[in-house]
């Protein structure tokens, strides 16, 4: 064993794992072989090693740091996430979660514990224990595997794929490159299916069965905003406003090779592995829905391929959520849809259906709220979007993945016109948040047949760290799809 990696401690149950080539296991551990310096994923359809020769590793951080790098062939970039439970798992999942999106490319390690209200310590503790490297090991491994993706599935340039990976310089990538893989990326790119055309990208984001995509698109379906989003029988796509880079994606399920295929157009090129993170997250692929479907029991059995529908734009659902409060679905969207239009920016694309990039919130925080009331709401619902937006616009309520939620929480909750329903929708989507749960909502208390706060409270105890999973399962057991439309009562009557 290697004194510098992070270990599976049980290697006899990681390398029957291996033999079975056990699809449960894809991203849980990876595993280097001695013999040729190489880590895999426990799917590789290579032959497999003799056990004498194999080393388990919780994550391909800590393999690249044992001196293993990466395998071509099942490509350990590609492995789907992991979901975790306990305190510390979440606290190095939130911190994961940030890192993938470029945090540590803008920020230091203390300002990243700052913002998940930790001390650098114990947020390198945290991480060290789930991954077993640093964080600002984490961060470079990320970039590495993000480059030889992007290497492999995109015909960007080196340069591009440099800086769209998050290195700061075409030489420190170069170097790095070839120091952790022994490779030049020109190596990587000649290996490569070089497919992609000049006007779009295409990536890949893979996941763990079961995977309900249908049930994904019928609830994105009746709420995708007239001209950001288009939804077929198959297809997904919308419109993208991503560090001032505007441009538009299309998501397709390949069901045999069990990912999402995420069409990207170029001008999203500098900023490409954000649009595939915001991707993952909006389709909640990084979800290992073993844990879940074990605690939620008997609830999941229908329909054990739910997901919980995430955010590209984690304020674009706040508005949402907002817009449906006390009307109907198909009324919200119709009001969305001519907020979009009033103040939304165009943007050619494809596709007549997409026209416009959903507005900012530095747009609708300079806006008065009569201009908003006017498209069908009343005026204090108005205002309240106008003080959400001013709110996210100055960093007051960040509304993404990673942060520490109660905080949250209480931020949108002081907000005149936002209650408690209204906050827990926005965290389960906004905020990604697993334990998020409208107790107050009238399809959860219709469907467990209770009235009362403390016994939907009481009941879902035994759901819990998934009760927003389990939301969306006491919504499908109603044959409802999870709505905005229906809290308990007014909340902008403060």
């Amino acid at each position: 064993m290697r004194k510098n990696g992070h270990v599976v401690t049980n290697a006899e149950s990681g390398y029957k794992a291996l033999l079975a080539r056990d699809t449960r296991f894809d991203g849980v551990f990876f595993v280097g072989v001695t013999t040729t310096g190489i880590y895999c994923r426990p799917i590789c359809p290579a032959k497999t090693p003799g056990q004498d020769r194999c080393e388990f590793y919780t994550s391909a951080a800590a393999a690249e740091k044992a001196g293993f790098r990466p395998c071509l062939r099942c490509r350990p970039e590609l492995a789907p996430g992991r979901a975790h439970v306990d305190a510390v798992g979440r606290l190095a999942s939130q911190a994961f979660s940030r890192i993938e999106d470029g945090a540590l490319d803008e920020i230091s390690v203390d300002e990243l514990a700052a913002e998940l209200d930790v001390s650098a310590r114990h947020l390198r503790r945290a991480v060290e224990r789930a991954y077993g490297v640093s964080p600002i090991e984490l961060a470079q491994t990320h970039r590495l595997l993000t480059a030889k993706r992007l290497l492999t599935d995109t015909t960007l340039s080196i340069g591009e794929v440099a800086f769209a990976a998050g290195f700061s310089s075409l030489r420190r990538f170069n170097a790095l490159f070839l120091e952790r893989y022994r490779m030049n990326p020109g190596d990587i790119r000649r290996s490569g299916k070089g497919r992609n055309g000049l006007e779009t990208l295409m990536c890949e984001t893979p996941y763990r069965e079961p995977f309900d995509w249908e049930a994904m698109l019928r609830f994105l379906a009746r709420r995708s905003i007239k001209g950001v989003e288009e939804v077929s029988s198959s297809t997904y796509r919308r419109t993208m406003t991503l560090k001032g880079r505007r441009g538009f994606v299309s998501v397709q399920n390949d069901t045999v090779r069990k990912v999402l295929q995420i069409d990207v157009s170029a001008s999203l090129a500098a900023v490409l592995p954000l649009v595939v993170a915001r991707i993952k997250r909006l389709f909640d692929t990084a979800t290992d829905p073993g844990p879940i479907l074990e605690r939620l029991g008997p609830l999941a059995i229908q329909n054990p391929g739910l997901r919980v529908p995430g955010a590209v734009d984690g304020f674009e659902v706040a508005v949402r959520g907002i817009l449906g409060q006390q009307v109907s679905v198909a009324g919200a969207t119709t009001i969305a849809g001519r907020l979009v239009a009033r103040f939304g920016d165009p943007i050619d694309t494809p596709w007549p259906e997409l026209t416009h990039t959903f507005p900012s919130a530095e747009t609708l925080s300079q806006v008065d709220a009569d201009e908003i009331s006017i498209l069908g709401m009343p005026r204090k619902r108005g205002a309240t979007i106008v003080a959400l937006a001013t709110a996210v616009e100055v960093g007051e309520i960040p509304l993404r993945p990673g942060r520490q939620t109660e905080p949250v929480l209480a931020a949108l909750k002081a907000l005149p016109g936002i209650g408690d329903w209204t906050a827990q929708y926005i965290a389960m989507r906004a905020l990604s948040w697993p334990d998020a749960f409208p107790h107050a909502d009238l399809g959860v208390r219709k469907a467990l047949g209770l009235t009362l706060d403390r016994e939907v409270l009481a009941i879902a105890e035994q759901w819990r760290p998934w009760r927003a999973y389990a939301t969306f399962h006491l919504w499908q057991s109603l044959e409802m799809a999870p709505t905005p439309a229906e809290p308990p009562a007014p909340e902008n009557s403060k």
